[in-house]
């Protein structure tokens, strides 16, 4: 019923093909392009998750307040990452819709995940550090820098299934934020995209592999400079509990973004097509 696709958006149909063809492009791109737009991706979305810490350190806020406010606010990393163009791991398992219409290979799609998650890495973690060294974690008499520790206490600290359901839940909602970004004919509609998908995964508290990877490095970092009495699990901040959360979350973002979003479109849209 294409009337109903007639507000100058692609359709989704039409969005299923501009899928594959990207994710054509992203597994062959050039090693140095892919590296280094995935050091960009990791810092855009430690961005997003700096500001969702300035608004999680105001205790006066009420629990739904804060949680909204702070999903709009983290939705400037992944605003960065696809208007300023860069590599994103969790948005990268879009290419599985490539991968199924053979149109990439398997080396293809892993080399790419394993480049992208790596740079995201040393982005999101090199922001920490910046993050760290510049002392903005002492705005608010250290009340950023003690919400920033309670955080990554309580992310290492997740249970391995909650951790793994909660990564499969964010990056549905993050791929679907990045699938209708494809809809999108110029920046306004990519960012009104963007915001109501991350928005509701950072409100409902899901997991993002690499903005834990913010997170989590800020708290190490933070531990010893904020006075730990009152500060939950606090213990579990080190290299282990960073395994504990980052491998069962970034699990769930593959089967969440990979299956339950690219392959689930593949199977509406593109299987059987030529073209």
């Amino acid at each position: 019923m294409p009337e109903i696709f007639g507000f100058d958006a692609y359709s989704p149909k039409e969005i299923s093909a501009r899928v594959e063809d990207v994710g054509v492009i992203k597994a062959r791109m050039p090693l140095l392009s892919m590296f280094s737009l995935s050091v960009l991706a990791g810092g855009f979305i430690g961005l997003g998750a700096l500001y969702f810490t300035i608004v999680a350190s105001d205790t006066s806020l009420s629990f739904a307040i804060a949680r909204v406010l702070g999903g709009l606010v983290f939705s400037l990393g992944l605003i960065l990452v696809v208007v300023g163009g860069a590599e994103l791991f969790t948005g990268n398992n879009l290419i599985v819709m490539a991968w199924v219409s053979r149109k990439v290979t398997t080396s293809e799609v892993i080399k790419n995940w394993l480049i992208v998650y790596i740079g995201n890495f040393i982005g999101a973690a090199g922001l920490a550090l910046l993050v760290y060294l510049s002392h903005h974690w002492e705005m608010a008499n250290g009340a950023v820098g003690a919400a920033a520790v309670k955080i990554a206490a309580y992310k290492t600290s997740l249970p391995f299934l909650e951790a793994f359901f909660k990564g499969i839940l964010c990056n549905i909602l993050v791929c679907l934020a990045v699938w209708l970004c494809f809809a999108g004919r110029n920046v306004f509609d990519k960012i009104m995209a963007v915001i109501f998908p991350i928005s509701a995964f950072v409100a409902a508290g899901f997991e993002h592999s690499i903005a834990n990877m913010y997170f989590i490095s800020l708290g190490m970092l933070l531990k010893g400079a904020i006075p730990s009495a009152e500060m939950p699990n606090i213990e579990t901040l080190g290299i282990a509990g960073f395994a504990n959360n980052l491998i069962p979350v970034t699990i769930g973002n593959i089967i969440g973004g990979s299956i339950m979003v690219a392959l689930a479109y593949y199977i509406i849209y593109r299987r059987g097509s030529s073209a």
